[in-house]
């Protein structure tokens, strides 16, 4: 029997589909941040360690990045929650210039400067660099970016009682109007949809502490 390999999805090196799959049915904790799996009948993505049902293995694909499942098309776990997955990702040690890359990223280098900027600065072409983002991300430098600033975003709703236009600066954005549109694009929800629930999450969490 021929085994199902999408087209799509971007393993990260040194993993196999079996072994992404094994690691994901069993929830193996060591795997978490070094994957995540998307679900082509929910359209939802999820690190290895989600509490969810896991679905059929015919019906996953695999991805090095957030970056890269949301550029399949992919939205975040809303249980699992993707963006505070752990950040430093072993595969990085396979690519110096990406892992670079990513860290200024993160850092919010491209929420102030260009792509052509930055791969300046990592000393390639931005042509060269996008190559090397897809082979090893599975994602370019600018979808890194945006889904770096809504998952900074995300956890500043989650985990903090500041304003909706407060977080938008906070997660690099530079307008409100931005904010909402990226962050509506990759949840398919409004970011003020999440702070109703979230106030009552603050509550509760002030009075268990008292």
């Amino acid at each position: 029997m021929a085994v199902f390999s999408p087209p799509l999805e971007s393993l990260p090196p040194h993993l196999d589909r079996a072994t992404c799959d094994r690691a994901r049915l069993a929830r193996d904790r060591s795997f978490d941040g070094l994957f995540f799996s998307g679900v082509r009948s929910t359209r939802i993505y999820c690190r290895p360690v989600c509490p969810v049902r896991p679905a059929r293995s015919e019906n996953v694909t695999f991805y090095a990045t957030a970056a890269a499942a949301e550029r399949a098309g992919f939205r975040p776990c809303l249980r699992c929650r993707p963006e505070t997955a752990p950040g430093s990702p072993a595969w990085m040690g396979t690519a110096t210039t990406v892992a670079r890359g990513i860290r200024m990223i993160d850092e919010g280098y491209l929420d102030r400067g260009s792509v052509a900027e930055l791969a300046t600065a990592l000393g390639v072409g931005p042509r060269h660099l996008l190559r090397l983002f897809m082979r090893h991300a599975g994602a370019s430098p600018s979808d890194m970016a945006a889904t770096r600033r809504v998952q900074r975003a995300k956890r500043l709703i989650d985990e903090t009682n500041m304003t909706l236009a407060e977080i938008a600066f906070s997660a690099g954005f530079g307008s409100v109007r931005r904010f909402n549109d990226e962050f509506q694009a990759v949840y398919k929800r409004a970011p003020s949809s999440f702070r109703r629930s979230v106030g009552s999450k603050l509550s509760r969490s002030s009075q268990l502490s008292r």
